[in-house]
């Protein structure tokens, strides 16, 4: 209501602020989180994951001139505009909910004159082609190595469309485009910025939450943040909006995992328990998860094959289905009564099934 009334409101309660711009398809409010955890205790923040201009104002709204912004990938250009934030973290780019996000190619090329255009510094994951391309024409760009495992959607060159190719940890086009060499910052089996080494052992699981606590790193580094002591904040995370808790429901305990789309599936199951243990999916299809739940064949679930599966949400008849296919042993589960059956430590749910968990689940 209050952008309705006053369209630059967002501009204005932006003015005197120090503002990081977190955005990708994937990781973003975790990153965020990480961002403000190492930052400092008073920093305003989108908590909630209200990651578009009214979820926005309502932060700022807040006391403050320290702020971490959680932003969608396609309101990234209005909040720029609005807000010209200090850094602009941009942390990947995938294919998401079909009916609600456009193909990703063209994001890309949006984040593109974005990005080229931003006066703060660009903190860039130079593993993903997609995020090259989009900020190879920023004036500031920080390049940091972490580690991509999705790049289905980056096959072929954004500037040529010749096939990418890709070698153990590097990649380019017969083009030139290419990996930047000049990194700033990088994640194998310890992280580094510059020559410096950060001890990133983090209280949630992941490796490719070592590369979201990189990123922030790097981008609290550009406005000159201790990053000894925001590392230390940040390893002391143990769950983001609820995400990688352990909850308490009928007497035993379940780590909750959120994941979204093909990218964020494929990050979750790298983290379920040992091998024995069955594996509770929650699927639903309403707005915030998107009405089409097709993108579940482009999840690689035949990792999952010599488990259990237990389905639950709304679409279960559906990811039953994919798993048909993809050869796993699925359990179609139409009452909750049922799960107590297995014997599973981990639960992954998009959006909204994420939600009743959450809400049916108590802290351990």
């Amino acid at each position: 209501m209050a952008l309705a009334i006053f369209a630059d409101l967002l501009g204005i309660l932006s003015k005197g602020r120090t503002i990081i711009a977190v955005s990708g398809t994937n990781g973003k409010t975790t990153t965020t989180a990480m961002v403000a955890q190492g930052w400092d205790v008073g920093t305003v923040t989108n908590d909630t994951g209200a990651n578009m201009p009214a979820g926005h104002v309502a932060a700022l709204a807040s006391s403050g001139t320290h702020v971490a912004l959680e932003v969608d990938e396609a309101w990234l250009e209005e909040v720029v505009a609005r807000t010209s934030p200090a850094v602009i973290v941009a942390l990947n780019l995938s294919r998401d909910q079909l009916d609600r996000a456009g193909e990703v190619r063209q994001l890309a090329e949006r984040w593109r004159r974005v990005l080229g255009g931003a006066a703060g510094v660009v903190v860039a994951n130079a593993n993903d082609p997609l995020i090259v391309y989009a900020a190879e024409t920023a004036s500031r760009v920080v390049w940091v190595d972490v580690a991509t495992a999705w790049r289905a959607d980056a096959q072929s060159c954004p500037h040529c469309t010749r096939a990418l190719v890709f070698e153990d940890d590097s990649w380019h086009c017969a083009c030139g485009f290419k990996k930047p060499e000049a990194l700033a910052a990088r994640l194998n089996d310890d992280a580094f910025v510059g020559e410096v080494r950060y001890d990133l052992v983090l209280g949630i699981p992941g490796e490719f939450n070592r590369s979201n606590a990189l990123m922030a790193l790097v981008a609290l580094g550009a406005i000159g943040v201790d990053l000894q002591e925001a590392a230390r904040r940040i390893v002391a995370i143990t769950t983001v909006a609820g995400r990688y808790a352990q909850r308490s429901w009928r007497g035993r305990h379940l780590r909750l995992l959120l994941a979204k789309n093909p990218a964020g599936f494929e990050a979750m199951l790298s983290v379920l328990g040992p091998e024995e243990h069955d594996v509770l999916i929650a699927i639903n299809a309403r707005v915030a998860d998107g009405r089409d739940p097709s993108w579940l064949y482009d999840v690689g679930f035949e990792r999952l094959r010599g488990r259990r599966v237990w389905c639950l949400g709304e679409r279960r008849l559906d990811l039953a289905t994919r798993l048909w296919y993809a050869g796993v042993d699925a359990e179609v589960v139409d009452d909750d009564a049922a799960v107590l059956e297995s014997n599973a430590t981990s639960l992954v749910a998009n959006y909204t099934a994420f939600s009743d968990w959450i809400a049916r689940t108590s802290p351990c």
